[in-house]
């Protein structure tokens, strides 16, 4: 059992919102359910990618800020575009790989060239990369590479 959990603040959309998440994922699966006494959704448990969550239905006191968002860290350009398609709809894109899903929680959809051209022995190339990105909302990919290319 995972010893921390990230615990997900909803008004009333937990089970549809971990419904939404895992359809994402492969090897996603929602766990547990537990009801309210007058029957509706109080939790759902689930898990992404490994990951385990709970999400509550707890009103409409708390909504989810940018202090806090899901890192996926893709293999892909593909990947990007699916998991950024997926999450923005009904949401809205930021920048630097960030955007907000349709129920308020932000995420970074960071395709792994990223990381490893920024993390590079050249500290042009990556000053290059890290500015190629700054002009991003979604990431791409090639604008990445040539970016590093650049001499």
């Amino acid at each position: 059992m995972q010893k921390i959990t990230t615990y997900l603040w909803f008004d009333k959309e937990a089970e549809e919102a971990a419904t939404f998440y895992t359809s994402l994922f492969p090897g996603s699966r929602i766990g547990d359910v537990q009801r309210y006494p007058e029957g509706g959704v109080m939790t759902v448990t689930f898990e992404l990618a490994g990951q385990r969550y709970i999400a509550l239905n707890g009103g409409p006191e708390f909504k989810f800020t940018e202090a806090i968002s899901l890192y996926v860290d893709c293999e892909s350009q593909e990947e990007v575009d699916e998991l950024w398609a997926r999450l923005t709809e009904g949401g809205e894109e930021s920048q630097c790989g960030w955007l907000k899903d349709r129920y308020g929680l932000s995420w970074q959809i960071i395709p792994r060239a990223l990381t490893d051209l920024i993390g590079g022995s050249d500290p042009a190339t990556s000053a290059r990369v890290v500015q190629a990105m700054l002009g991003m909302k979604k990431i791409e990919v090639q604008g990445l590479l040539d970016a590093a290319a650049r001499t």
